[in-house]
């Protein structure tokens, strides 16, 4: 595996960590938080991904475009889109006044954060995330 890769890797296996920590923050959770590091966790992932075939990555945080660019080379992850556009919604929204996340929005997003990490991993034949 490439070393950035794996460093792409790193940052958002911190990234699901720190969403998973605050979810399980008892008193005054953070769910914009939870939302913003789900977001991040994914397009990192995506990122890993696209580097590790070959093709170029650059300053996005659009992972509907992130997702075609790696569908040639991973075309089930097609089934996340639908979460994915949901994710870039929560991460925009909820980073300035006006909007925030609730309770529910911050499962989905830390489920569909955790869900295509265990998916990213078994592609790239990487163990459970700790």
């Amino acid at each position: 595996m490439n070393p950035l890769t794996a460093e792409w890797i790193e940052k958002a296996s911190a990234d699901l960590a720190t969403a998973g920590r605050e979810m399980r923050v008892r008193k005054d959770p953070n769910y914009d938080a939870v939302c913003f590091h789900s977001q991040q966790c994914v397009e990192k992932l995506l990122k890993a991904a696209l580097l590790e075939c070959g093709k170029d990555i650059f300053r996005t945080h659009d992972l509907s475009h992130l997702l075609d660019l790696i569908l040639p080379e991973q075309p089930l992850w097609e089934v996340y889109r639908f979460g994915f556009q949901k994710l870039v919604s929560y991460a925009v929204e909820f980073r300035y006044p006006g909007e925030n996340a609730d309770k529910e929005m911050a499962r989905t997003a830390l489920k569909t954060a955790n869900d295509f990490s265990a998916e990213f991993r078994a592609n790239f034949g990487l163990g459970k995330q700790k």
